[in-house]
């Protein structure tokens, strides 16, 4: 039986100056966050179809009631060592574009709110992966969130998911 938790998105109003709302997940012993709107659900972790000379980093693909999608592990993408898979390990769907990708991560703590003044440019320093797929910082008191930007990493062309899938 397989753990589901459907995300259920209220409209943002611009001017409400709370903040925006990310759903913060593990890889490694680093804390990131994507944009909470992104979110259709997340589930447990469950064995995928392996697909014929995609990379290493897409797992495969799995059938989410009828619809075939593509998941990604991301600790394999951002090259953070050989992932294993247990209990806590999770697949969060994402709708992009109008398309749904399936990004396996470690495990999924919470859903934080950050003001923008709690969100830093992020350092340019020599990280797993490129700063143009990042927000920033977001920093809630001792806490450090890496801000992904999900939207434009799963449509980058080494994915190539986005477009692949678009056809």
């Amino acid at each position: 039986m397989t753990n589901t938790t459907h995300m259920n998105h209220g409209s943002k109003d611009a001017g409400d100056g709370a903040g925006d709302e990310y759903l913060a997940f593990t890889l490694g012993r680093e804390e990131y966050g994507i944009d909470i709107l992104r979110v259709q659900e997340i589930r447990g972790y469950e064995p995928v179809t392996r697909i014929a000379n995609a990379p290493d980093f897409i797992k495969g693909v799995v059938n989410l009631r009828g619809t075939i999608i593509p998941v990604v592990d991301m600790r394999i993408k951002f090259r953070l060592g050989q992932p294993t898979y247990d209990e806590f390990t999770v697949v969060i769907v994402l709708n992009i574009a109008g398309r749904v990708v399936g990004m396996v991560v470690d495990s999924v703590s919470d859903v934080m709110t950050l003001s923008p003044d709690q969100v830093r440019p992020a350092p340019e320093v020599g990280t797993v992966f490129d700063t143009e797929f990042l927000i920033g910082l977001g920093a809630l008191g001792e806490r450090m969130l890496i801000l992904v930007d999900i939207d434009r990493l799963m449509s980058s062309s080494d994915m190539g998911l986005i477009e692949k899938f678009a056809a």
